[in-house]
């Protein structure tokens, strides 16, 4: 049966709750500390988890030893002292016991481990290398260690504490509507689920996972949209005898051809530009250009998938058929103008998570 409930992770934007400089550094320096610990424990659960499993091989025991990952306790054969989960549990507790709150440490050892389960074959068969993980991973924590979440007018943001840290939201301009979205987490509307802490350039990020039901727009699974992606218009998509181009291929290009060509005068510029503060200087307007690009690719993908969308529930079309898609991947790998600037990926991700989201049913031919 499908579920009714769909996962959605908003990044959100968190400024630490406190008067003095000094006490907001030391704050962000616990964050680091944490993430640090969860970048080397995360290592090293695979490692162990790897080692557990390929023993057999790397010792090269015997056809007659007795080898079982499982407690001792529970069968005669088995050669742990504890479950398999609880070996990497208690190699993190006494590393980093009193270093990082443990609720992180076990949703990191419970992720990990079902991860590893799910791979393992490919492990075995030497099909793929262990995950490696990077210093600036996102680390993960419970609704355990969240409290306190309320709306304060007073700071006109909510407000909470992590693990006795105190936060509150900075939502800007607020495009994406996070705030009636948390609006609905403190009123129990919708439900918090695990989520992830990120570091990006010194500024803290909250990776909220909430669990929303899916829209019901009451559609009927026998009228089927059929859609394209073509070079001429980003999507063209057809519903019985109603037809709708969305975008064109001036308009998307033109954009973001210009962006480029501007990037490009920037890149001549940089070698002449004034230093100061070495790299970090010369780039600055570089960067802040990848950006502008970024930004407005990743808009104008938002608008045609979300024109598509609102198209097929408007005619109640519960099917939506994305044509010869395997034909035009293939064309966007050979032609390095059409994979560079067409973003067909990035499309299709938006199209599916929107399709989910509204109930339709997506078939790729």
């Amino acid at each position: 049966m499908e579920k009714s409930t769909l996962i959605l992770t908003r990044k959100i934007r968190l400024i630490v709750d406190l008067p003095t400089q000094e006490e907001r550094k030391e704050v962000l320096d616990t964050l680091y500390r944490w993430r640090n610990r969860c970048f080397r424990a995360a290592n090293l659960i695979v490692s162990h988890l790897y080692i557990q499993e390929m023993a057999k091989d790397f010792l090269y025991l015997s056809e007659g030893v007795k080898y079982k990952l499982v407690d001792e306790k529970k069968q005669q054969e088995g050669i742990l002292e504890c479950s398999r989960m609880s070996t990497t549990y208690r190699m993190l507790s006494k590393r980093f016991k009193g270093e990082i709150p443990m609720n992180i440490l076990t949703i990191l050892n419970n992720r990990l481990y079902s991860s590893y389960n799910q791979d393992y074959q490919k492990y075995w068969k030497g099909e793929a290398s262990l995950k490696n993980f990077k210093r600036d991973m996102a680390f993960p924590f419970g609704l355990d260690g969240i409290s306190g979440l309320s709306y304060s007018s007073e700071k006109k943001s909510f407000c909470f504490r992590l693990f006795q840290l105190p936060f509150k939201t900075y939502l800007g301009k607020d495009f994406t509507g996070n705030k009636r979205l948390l609006e609905q987490v403190v009123s129990g509307e919708i439900k918090l689920c695990t989520s992830q802490i990120k570091i990006e350039k010194g500024k803290i990020f909250w990776l909220a996972v909430v669990e929303i039901k899916k829209e019901n727009h009451h559609l009927q699974p026998e009228i089927i949209a059929e859609a394209s992606l073509s070079l001429e218009y980003p999507l063209v998509v057809k519903i019985g005898k109603s037809r709708l181009t969305i975008g064109t291929k001036e308009e998307f290009l033109y954009r973001r051809l210009a962006i480029q060509a501007s990037r490009k005068r920037i890149q001549t510029g940089v070698t002449y530009a004034k230093s100061g503060k070495g790299r970090t200087r010369k780039v600055k307007a570089l960067e802040k250009m990848s950006q502008v690009e970024r930004s407005y690719v990743h808009h104008r993908l938002h608008v045609y998938s979300k024109m598509l969308i609102d198209f097929c529930i408007n005619n109640k079309a519960g099917t939506l058929i994305l044509l010869d898609q395997e034909e035009k991947m293939e064309i966007a790998k050979e032609e390095e103008f059409v994979l560079r600037n067409w973003s067909y990926y990035e499309l299709m991700t938006k199209i599916k998570y929107k399709a989910n989201k509204a109930g339709i049913e997506l078939i790729i031919a």
